[in-house]
């Protein structure tokens, strides 16, 4: 398989703390990777080296080949874990902004998730419920036909049928090429879905597993496996 994600000796420091220690690990193309771990594990800081919104640390971190960089960054789609639009902004202003950002951004995609999704393109984003607009963020992320897709705690918080409704239009949605990582703490919700899992431990690998192999392996489900690997720390 086509190497998407490549870091080789990374490490990022807070003052004397190693926020990520020393990390080597390459992801797949076309791959959907679970970046699984505690509070404090490095899942966060590691997603937002990969993202380019982090700018400073030691060791490489390569993207389709590419350092990070502009062009990297335009493959990545990325969904934080809290929302990021400007409460003055219309729906059809974030519309104007992703298209002229993002290349591969899809207006028809996008109008064909909101009406899904059943949001009126009439309101300011500020006078949406707080569904709506994790829906609105999450239309705007899948509209892009990126390489990379990231999302962060897409279904921390959110109700059980939001939580599914995300979910299916992640898998439905995504280009089906690209490589998703998905970090959660809501484990039991997803691990049907992993291709791959990867245990962050005190910013180091713990593991990095083809999911079907490490579950059937230890007779237990992913949750279980990981409660397991973290009965100190959880």
């Amino acid at each position: 398989m086509e190497e998407m994600i490549k870091i080789s000796n990374l490490t990022k420091r807070y003052g004397t703390l190693n926020a990520i220690d020393n990390i080597n690990l390459t992801l797949e193309r076309g791959k959907i990777i679970g970046i699984l771990g505690p509070n404090g594990s490095g899942k966060t800081t590691l997603i937002k080296i990969i993202t380019g919104l982090i700018k400073t640390y030691e060791g490489e971190v390569l993207v389709d080949g590419k350092n990070i960089s502009n062009e990297s960054k335009a493959s990545v789609a990325y969904l934080p874990d809290q929302l990021y639009f400007d409460s003055w902004m219309r729906i059809k202003d974030l519309k104007k902004y992703f298209k002229d950002m993002f290349e591969d951004f899809d207006e028809n995609k996008f109008e064909e998730l909101t009406r899904k999704f059943k949001i009126e393109d009439r309101h300011l984003i500020k006078k949406l419920s707080k569904g709506n607009q994790e829906k609105l963020q999450l239309a705007l992320v899948l509209s892009r036909n990126a390489k990379i897709y990231i999302f962060d705690e897409p279904i921390g918080g959110v109700d059980p049928a939001l939580r599914e409704i995300i979910l299916e239009t992640i898998m439905s949605y995504r280009n089906q090429d690209a490589t998703v990582l998905l970090s959660t703490h809501q484990i039991y919700d997803v691990e049907s879905l992993f291709d791959e899992v990867v245990f962050l431990k005190s910013g180091q690998v713990l593991l990095h597993r083809n999911t079907d192999e490490l579950v059937s392996e230890a007779g237990k489900s992913l949750l279980e496996v990981f409660k397991e690997a973290f009965k100190y720390v959880v």
